[in-house]
């Protein structure tokens, strides 16, 4: 159950002002539609985070415990330090429903958005550090739910009471924490 709990703390707190976040914001507000936004969170994020988890138990398999150790530890610095910089959301990716209706848009917008982003990153790097697999994907799916759903159901007065430099500090000595944690275990 380790792996599940890490991977959900560590998701929830990379999500903070993450551009997701955002992007849960502008679709709230646009189709003020919650129920199928967060499925379509729900839907995106759970391919997203289970092709990035596979990914890094793979590396995992190549990789040495020692090697993975430092890399895990290099990897979580690298978040904390990440954190600092906010983050915007890309026009792209905040599609238009279209003919497709909301869930399909939020499905498309997430998936687009997660790609190459903090949280997918850290699943990659936690499923390379953690087993099972699946607890690493459904714990890092928890983490994005937990950050957005209530950003999607409160919209922009949620929002807009967080001090996101706070936030984003805390989260990024959060990580820095981690890593060291990691580094001397």
């Amino acid at each position: 159950m380790q792996a599940l709990f890490v991977s959900t703390a560590a998701v929830a707190l990379a999500e903070i002002g993450d551009k997701t976040q955002l992007l849960s914001l502008l679709l709230a507000a646009r189709y003020r539609q919650p129920l199928p936004i967060c499925f379509g969170i729900l839907t995106a994020t759970l391919l997203n985070h289970a092709l990035a988890g596979g990914a890094g138990a793979l590396l995992a398999h190549w990789l040495t415990p020692e090697l993975l150790k430092w890399i895990v530890a290099a990897s979580l610095l690298a978040m904390g330090v990440w954190m600092l910089i906010p983050d915007r959301i890309d026009d792209d990716a905040a599609a238009s429903s279209g003919r497709h209706g909301v869930f399909v848009a939020s499905v498309f917008a997430f998936f687009l958005a997660e790609m190459g982003d903090k949280t997918q990153v850290a699943t990659l790097v936690l499923a390379a550090q953690y087993q099972p697999l699946w607890q690493v994907v459904i714990g890092t799916t928890l983490g994005m739910l937990l950050a957005n759903v209530p950003v999607v159901w409160l919209g922009a007065r949620f929002a807009a009471r967080l001090p996101m430099r706070s936030a984003h500090a805390a989260a990024a000595v959060l990580f820095v924490l981690l890593a060291v944690w990691v580094a001397l275990r």
